[in-house]
């Protein structure tokens, strides 16, 4: 039985470092090129295959070199890529990103076989969904495809978790379908039409979520911890002060590694707990996929941090 599917994006992050933005028209000398794998569906799903899930990822890719470099990178994670297309349209997603020495970047994202993820993809993949635990969703995939997954979890009682990034307020007339929102401060305040900037400013954006029908809003927060709201009750997790190195990708590990916990049966609680660990290490270190943190390294350092 498949523990969990992802549904989303794969892109490929092409980072370049260069001493300040150009002009335009301008050409400088850039002295640092990386190739990282990425996409927000990627990310999760090679998430929660390093932390001992059962993961089958769905989406497209381009037939180019790209494709098959992410395709090849999510099998070194133990994700099932069967369902992965090969699109004969458009090119493998891709952003370009410029950094700059003092921290400044800018980026250009190109969707490209992302846009073509359509009900039709779900629907080729409705036998393994219809047999997992849970689904994971997120909004860098066309939305009619997005609703359409959420119907056939449905229709077999998998529960869904949705990650609406990046945020849509077009979701609210389907939001209250979903079992689990994750969100963090922007996504929280845009959907909730509440400005989240603390701890209770998102307990108040969470409860404004609820009354749109939606279960179990889980907000992050950053260094401040994560946000528990259901209709019972509301806790505050704290996070796990760590230096951070880069951010990328740590709302996605903390997504993969929540899956695997409630996988697992664990009470929500200490799901979350896990979680925050989870995208806690990930901020230790450079990049998306290459930050995700193995079951062991999460294991020893919830242990350390237990006492």
């Amino acid at each position: 039985m498949t523990d969990i599917v992802v549904i989303g994006s794969l892109n490929i992050d092409l980072v370049t470092k260069i001493p300040r933005l150009p002009q335009p028209g301008e050409t400088i000398r850039a002295y640092d090129l990386k190739m990282i794998p990425g996409g927000k569906g990627a990310n999760q799903a090679a998430a929660a295959a390093h932390l001992g899930g059962d993961v089958v990822m769905v989406g497209r890719v381009g037939q180019d070199a790209f494709g098959a470099q992410l395709v090849e990178n999510l099998k070194n994670f133990g994700v099932d890529t069967r369902y992965i297309i090969r699109d004969k349209e458009k090119s493998t997603g891709s952003a370009t990103i410029l950094v700059t020495d003092a921290g400044e970047n800018c980026i250009a994202v190109v969707a490209g076989a992302n846009q073509n993820v359509g009900p039709e993809d779900i629907q080729a993949a409705e036998e393994v969904l219809s047999k997992a635990q849970f689904l994971i969703l997120q909004f860098e995939t066309p939305l009619k495809s997005v609703q359409e997954a959420i119907q056939v979890a449905k229709r077999h009682s998998v529960k869904t978790i949705l990650n609406p990034s990046p945020a849509d307020i077009q979701c609210l007339e389907f939001i209250d379908r979903i079992d689990y929102l994750v969100l963090n401060e922007t996504e929280a305040s845009l959907l909730s039409g509440k400005t989240v900037t603390d701890i209770d400013t998102g307990f108040a954006a969470s409860h404004r979520l609820l009354s749109y029908g939606v279960p179990i809003v889980i907000l992050t927060l950053g260094e401040k911890g994560t946000l528990l709201t259901t209709p019972q009750e509301t806790k505050h997790i704290p996070a796990y002060p760590v230096k951070a190195v880069d951010t990328t990708a740590a709302g996605d590990a903390f997504t993969g590694a929540l899956a695997v916990s409630l996988v697992k049966g664990y009470p929500l609680e200490k799901a979350l707990q896990l979680a925050n660990g989870a995208g806690a290490l990930t901020v230790t270190r450079l990049g998306a996929q290459t930050s995700l943190p193995s079951l062991e390294e999460l294991t020893l350092f919830m242990k350390e941090r237990s006492g």
